[in-house]
């Protein structure tokens, strides 16, 4: 990759230029920290610990939990200690690097989230057949593909990004993102912007169909079951994961979805506090709630021990 870049570091300005908002964001938003740590963590280790969610389905959820632990740990702890610190100073390689792994954990996600609706459309659609087709060789197997795509992703997105020639350091962000930082090129990016808008236009658009179109045959097999409690067994099952699929692809297209020039910095972090904090922090939250099994085990966890 080529470094054209003139200058050696870029001034991230936080969640907000205003000394008042700032100090108040900042409080807020390490309560928001803790809780998205404890949610995620309590995740990981209640399927790790209790044999009863050995399926496929907290499976996938575990991995989930920690991409969303990996999210959310990329980009509040750098701006809330330099919120503490007085300085947004971040260097170049510390800037791609973030936006490195912050790209690799929502795109693996993504993956992630269509494997977690094909689970569901095998699981309810051909429940015969589901233990032999969802093995433990085939769950690593998927896992594996989000994994290696999002790396795949990321690398293209940062390559893409940072061989642009930049000017300006200030970046009108709490962390460095795509939008912000496409406006700070010295030439023009619409190329740039144009490639990866098609890249990312046909991986996301593939996981959404695919998500789709699982959904489309489980709400018909649904709807065909003539058992009640069959219906809400089912339905209870894959509540969780659609809400999880709703905020995700709605927080997510509301910021990568418009063109640079109509950026504005102040929706810009509105938009990044819903896709990067608040929807990893309430995944743990939405699956311990609507989850019977899940609710069990953490309480198993927290208040019997392991």
């Amino acid at each position: 990759m080529t470094n054209c870049t003139r200058v050696p570091e870029f001034i991230l300005q936080g969640f907000s230029v205003i000394p008042e908002v700032q100090t108040f964001s900042v409080a807020i938003f390490l309560f928001i920290y803790m809780f998205s740590l404890l949610g995620n963590i309590s995740i990981i280790i209640a399927v790790t610990l209790d044999s009863h969610l050995h399926t496929p389905m907290y499976f996938f959820l575990m991995h989930l939990s920690f991409i969303d632990l990996c999210s959310t740990s990329t980009t509040l702890p750098r701006v809330l200690f330099a919120a503490l610190a007085g300085s947004g100073v971040i260097s170049l390689p510390a800037c791609a690097a973030q936006l490195f792994v912050f790209i690799f954990c929502g795109a693996t996600e993504c993956f992630l989230l269509t494997s977690m609706a094909y689970d569901r459309y095998l699981a309810i659609y051909q429940p015969l057949t589901y233990g032999a087709t969802m093995t433990q060789e085939f769950c690593c197997a998927l896992v594996g593909v989000a994994w290696v795509n999002g790396l795949l992703f990321s690398s293209f997105h940062t390559a893409n990004i940072f061989t642009l020639s930049f000017c300006d350091p200030t970046v009108e962000h709490f962390f460095c993102d795509i939008p912000p930082l496409l406006r700070l090129s010295c030439t023009d990016p619409h190329k740039h912007e144009t490639v990866g808008f098609i890249v990312s236009g046909c991986v996301i658009m593939s996981c959404f169909v695919l998500t789709v179109l699982s959904y489309i045959r489980i709400i018909t097999t649904v709807a065909h079951m003539k058992s009640t409690q069959g219906r809400q067994k089912a339905f209870s099952t894959c509540s969780s994961h659609l809400i999880t699929v709703v905020l995700f692809y709605g927080t997510g297209s509301s910021a990568y979805m418009r063109p640079a020039n109509g950026y504005s910095s102040l929706q810009g972090r509105l938009a990044a506090i819903f896709y990067s904090i608040l929807t990893p922090t309430l995944n743990p939250i939405i699956y311990s709630m609507r989850n019977k099994d899940m609710k069990a085990a953490l309480r198993k966890l927290y208040i019997c021990g392991p």
